[in-house]
């Protein structure tokens, strides 16, 4: 272990000793502020990594198909810190029998949630007649979360859009939460726009088609009993709050990725524990321990400070930080010498921040 490694677990563990085991906010409770699971980027790696920035925000995992599950290596798609509860589980399948064992085998792992998408609009997703095409499958869906249900223990939620191609309609919509909450879901989570299954990317399904939040805020409004999550052209905790006077929960996704250090303000705001906030800086350093840990597994340092990029946007210093973890992360041998001299080349506002 370095020295550098050594100075700064007293940091690391002043902060992890505080850190709230999920059993202390209600699932519910940690919905108010979730990070969307997002392809390539939210694995355990940066999941860790957020969880140093906010002790409450729930997490999501990567889609994973229940095929890939099943078949492939269970510990690369379940493998997680304890450190990153609340944190759920994104399946993507739609045969109820696969759907109900991945469920068991996520809740085995310790997953505080299980979620089904039913809001990817991908070729690759439609070919395994799962993701946002479910949509025009209710009933299936229903059997799916049925199927779940009972084999977990843990909540089975719905990550979904409003609608798709020409089933858009808000008697769709009514009808479609309407069948999933008979089956036992209740808690759903929507992408305030519908999906066009052909002719857009999953990129354009993003962007195109338009935002109408006002039909996410009437459905909180003919289902009270639900919990009621939106998703989508969310940038800031402050629009968030504007979301909060309607629904009961907020996923947030890109700008959080891209601006990490967003969610550093959303314990305070959102769930009123005024702990004291890591600056940007001890967030790195009290993350050394971890990337040494996860180098010794055979981790290469570069996978894991691609996800640390954006941290200081918006900060001076902060193109000289992502220049330089770009340019020397991917080197042969490199090590934790990389993210020490690059944090060198960023301006330190001090320690703890309140």
């Amino acid at each position: 272990m370095s020295a550098n490694v050594r100075k700064t677990n007293c940091i690391c563990h002043a902060y992890n000793a505080s850190i709230m085991t999920s059993s202390e906010f209600t699932l519910k409770q940690s919905h108010r502020i979730s990070v969307a699971p997002m392809l390539d980027w939210t694995n355990r790696d940066f999941r860790y990594f957020l969880r140093l920035i906010s002790k409450h925000s729930l997490l999501y995992t990567e889609m994973v198909t229940t095929g890939a599950l099943i078949h492939g290596q269970r510990e690369r798609f379940l493998g997680h810190d304890v450190s990153e509860y609340p944190l759920a589980l994104q399946l993507g399948g739609s045969d109820p029998e696969a759907l109900a064992k991945c469920a068991k085998l996520g809740e085995d792992a310790g997953y505080s949630e299980i979620n089904l998408n039913v809001g990817c609009p991908s070729d690759r997703v439609q070919s395994g007649s799962f993701g946002a095409c479910l949509m025009a499958e209710p009933e299936r869906v229903a059997e799916g979360i049925t199927a779940m249900r009972s084999e977990a223990n843990i909540p089975i939620t719905v990550k979904t859009r409003l609608g798709i191609d020409e089933l858009d309609s808000y008697e769709f919509l009514t009808a479609f939460i309407s069948q999933a909450a008979d089956a036992g879901c209740d808690i759903f989570i929507l992408h305030a726009r519908k999906a066009w299954l052909q002719g857009l990317s999953p990129k354009e399904n993003r962007d195109v088609p338009p935002l109408d939040y006002s039909r996410v805020y009437q459905i909180k409004k003919d289902f009270p009993h639900l919990h009621i999550d939106i998703n989508g052209g969310i940038d800031s905790l402050e629009q968030a709050q504007e979301h909060l006077k309607h629904v009961d929960g907020v996923m947030m996704g890109r700008a959080i990725y891209h601006n990490p250090y967003l969610l550093s303000d959303a314990d305070k705001l959102l769930f009123d524990d005024q702990h004291e906030i890591l600056s940007r800086h001890d967030v790195i350093r009290t993350m050394l321990p971890y990337i040494e840990q996860r180098m010794s597994e055979g981790r290469p340092v570069k996978s894991i400070t691609r996800h640390l990029l954006g941290l200081f946007q918006g900060q001076t210093g902060a193109k000289a930080w992502r220049r330089y973890l770009s340019e020397n992360a991917h080197l042969k041998g490199a090590g934790l010498e990389v993210i020490e001299d690059a944090l060198a080349l960023v301006p330190d506002s001090g320690t703890f921040i309140k």
